[in-house]
């Protein structure tokens, strides 16, 4: 007895033997930065939970370090920095402004993306299917969307004639979003008229112009300026009785008439596949980027009554969640 204590008292010695704690406590603990241009949604914290299907646990085999700028671009350098410092093994970043900011400040830590808008046009990537560099991720473009959205918005007003867009003309993702749109509404024979203001005071003055030119119809981009202002968007749809359609299923459960795009809660959760792909070894220009495969339409019934407008049965029919 007295020699197997010696032995492994002799073997902790010379560290050639550790307890499981000690063996636990020795395992890779990977780091993520998150980067957001807007503010967490809750599709950022869904996407986040991923993570647990994929076998990380926080606090124990990774660590998120959080940065927002709250739609505030001026702050994306300076939250960059931060992020470097922290020497990550790979940056999520959530919207084109963050991306960009990003691919500037490093050549070297790897980028993940998550739902961008036109990641080859605004220069993130040499192209979706070659991205080349340290950067890759999901996108939220696929063809033919805006004419999709379009025909949509036919649906329920057949004499639709005039329609306005509004986006956030500082996001340089949304300018191809913009162009399709235009290339619709000619093949539509559709007038449209696109406004992009960047601050509150330039949409309401936006809402002020279109109460003047009435249009049949309203566009609205996904970003987080239509996000952090969707109240005053929606009051002016129902106030002057416009239908309005949106790209993604929040903007409808928070009062929007409907929404035709990705299903925005897989493109971010194909996203996190991407960063567990790099934390275990690849790289990202060896990873494609990947569009979306699963599109829906969801359409808010209670909107549709206030505004005035009867939604087609046969609509009712295709959409993937009506809410009553």
């Amino acid at each position: 007895m007295t020699s197997r204590r010696q032995l492994l008292i002799a073997l902790a010695g010379s560290g050639l033997f550790q307890p499981l704690a000690a063996i636990g406590q020795a395992r890779k603990v990977h780091r993520v930065g998150l980067l957001l241009t807007g503010i967490p949604t809750a599709m950022s914290e869904a996407m986040l939970r991923s993570f647990a299907e994929l076998g990380y646990v926080e606090g124990q085999n990774l660590t998120i370090d959080r940065r927002q700028a709250e739609g505030n671009l001026d702050r994306l350098p300076e939250l960059v920095d931060e992020l470097l410092k922290l020497r990550p093994d790979v940056i999520l970043a959530i919207g084109t402004p963050a991306s960009l900011a990003l691919k500037k400040a490093t050549t070297s830590v790897p980028i993940v993306f998550a739902g961008n808008s036109d990641p080859a046009g605004v220069g993130l990537v040499v192209s979706l299917a070659k991205p080349g560099g340290n950067i890759t991720g999901t996108s939220l473009m696929a063809s033919e969307l805006s004419a999709k959205r379009l025909e949509l918005l036919r649906e329920v007003s057949p004499r639709m004639q005039r329609v306005a867009m509004v986006w956030d003309s500082s996001n340089p993702g949304m300018a191809l979003r913009v162009r399709e749109t235009e290339t619709a509404a000619e093949r539509s024979h559709v007038q449209l008229r696109t406004h992009g203001p960047k601050t509150l005071e330039q949409l309401q003055a936006a809402l002020s112009e279109l109460e003047k030119q009435r249009p049949d119809a309203l566009l609205v981009t996904t970003e987080p300026f239509t996000r952090r202002h969707l109240a005053r968007i929606v009051e002016y749809s129902i106030a002057h009785r416009v239908p309005a359609m949106f790209e993604d299923r929040t903007y409808v459960e928070a009062g929007g008439l409907m929404s035709y795009g990705p299903n925005v809660a897989d493109v971010f959760r194909r996203a996190v596949l991407y960063v567990d792909k790099i934390l275990k070894g690849a790289k990202p220009a060896d990873l494609p980027v990947e569009q979306p495969t699963k599109f829906e339409l969801v359409i808010n019934l209670k909107t549709a009554k206030a505004i005035g407008i009867a939604i087609p049965q046969s609509m009712l029919a295709r959409a993937d969640e009506v809410i009553q």
